[in-house]
């Protein structure tokens, strides 16, 4: 990815410890979660249902992942991972607050839940919450160890306020290869997809996962890698346990994935495509488009009005929908390269995984950036507030200039 600004980078590293990168949820109405502040539902704006059947709470984590987290706390009320919601995923390596819901269960059940690390601040019957309805978050962060700490300010004026919307690292999966495993499915190369998703040992850092990764794929015997897999590589076990009933599966093996991890396989390769588009804007210095959005009234983009105006120039997430006449240049371009059609997006092989597409603003402001540095210590303190779906981690990534 390239970057936006040209004065060097802080250096340093984040996330040094869970407490040098807080994430306050921003709620459907713009409010602001806070951590530590037992909240009710009026307080927060939002509706108390008192024959709902879901229970909305106010979950603060440190350390979890969001997944996790509220896995655990559903089975400590003796319900299962599919009465969990929530909007959006948080970093695990951060202290996190945020919105969720749980099915069947009620909130004197939640609130005298113990667990370590985890804190329910406040919880009420209401309507469930639904993926992707926060407006954004706002994030506090901490860069340690920053070599060039007085940087930071010239950045931040170089970038006056903008930042380019890549999609994180996290979108394409600790190994890397998401995008490939998606490419694969998309193509009905199903077979490719479980074994790319099974044996890749590529940015794997566990000895043991290599080792195992590598021997399934010389030796493609499925019943025996059920017994040798490592027993923390949960998905790829329940791949590997199905191909050993029936080795020719490859669909109905993927299909015992949870969905979400499946999508996110097909989301990768999305986002390969605009992220590619981003980084030939920033060389080209082109952000303009002849569609745009307008804001919402939090101050970020609409992508749901999007017209010929508007302060947020935005082009597309390629699906089945997207019109090859109707795409720019850039992105034209870029499916060429990697021999794709918006119509492969509409998946013949695993039809619950098709994607319409939709439209994405090519770069995002940072709401109510403000900083701090202190020399001696090396540290950069940044608070700032960003639209769902963006990424800190490339604001960051644009400060520090790490790689």
């Amino acid at each position: 990815m390239r970057y936006l600004s040209r004065t060097s980078g802080t250096k340093g590293m984040i996330k040094s410890s869970p407490e040098d990168f807080l994430v306050k949820e921003i709620t459907a109405n713009g409010f602001v979660l806070s951590p530590d502040v037992n909240y009710t539902a009026q307080e927060i704006g939002e509706q108390e249902i008192p024959n709902g059947k879901f229970v909305n709470l106010v979950v603060q984590k440190r350390d979890w992942e969001t997944i996790n987290a509220l896995v655990t706390i559903a089975k400590r009320c003796n319900r299962g991972r599919k009465s969990i919601s929530y909007a959006g995923t948080k970093d695990r390596r951060a202290v996190t607050v945020q919105l969720a819901s749980i099915f069947g269960v009620t909130p004197q059940a939640l609130q005298s839940v113990s667990i370590k690390d985890i804190k329910i601040n406040g919880a009420w019957k209401g309507n469930q919450v639904e993926l992707g309805s926060n407006l954004g978050n706002a994030f506090e962060v901490r860069i340690t160890n920053a070599e060039n700490a007085e940087n930071a300010g010239k950045i931040i004026e170089e970038l006056n306020c903008r930042m380019p919307n890549y999609f994180g690292e996290q979108r394409f999966g600790i190994r890397g290869n998401n995008a490939e495993i998606g490419m694969h499915i998309m193509r009905g190369e199903l077979e490719l997809a479980v074994m790319e998703f099974l044996t890749s040992t590529c940015n794997e850092t566990s000895e043991k996962a290599i080792e195992a990764r590598k021997k399934l794929a010389d030796e493609r015997d499925f019943s025996a890698a059920a017994k040798y897999f490592p027993r923390y590589l949960k998905a790829e076990r329940t791949v590997i346990n199905e191909l050993a009933k029936n080795e020719k599966d490859f669909a109905n093996a993927l299909r015992k994935l949870p969905r979400g991890i499946l999508i996110m396989f097909i989301h990768a390769v999305q986002s390969d495509i605009f992220n590619r588009e981003v980084d030939e804007r920033i060389h080209c210095k082109d952000f303009s488009s002849e569609k745009n959005c307008a804001e919402n009234f939090y101050g970020f983009p609409d992508v749901e009005k999007v017209s010929g105006e508007g302060k947020y120039a935005v082009t597309d997430i390629v699906g089945y929908d997207t019109k090859e006449e109707d795409m720019n240049d850039y992105c034209k371009n870029i499916i060429e390269e990697l021999q794709l059609k918006p119509e492969e997006f509409k998946i013949k092989s695993m039809p619950e995984l098709s994607m319409r597409g939709s439209c994405r603003p090519i770069l995002v402001n940072a709401k109510d950036l403000n900083y701090s540095i202190d020399n001696e210590q090396k540290t950069v303190k940044l608070s700032f507030s960003l639209p769902s779906g963006s990424y800190a981690t490339v604001l960051l990534n644009e400060m520090m200039k790490s790689v």
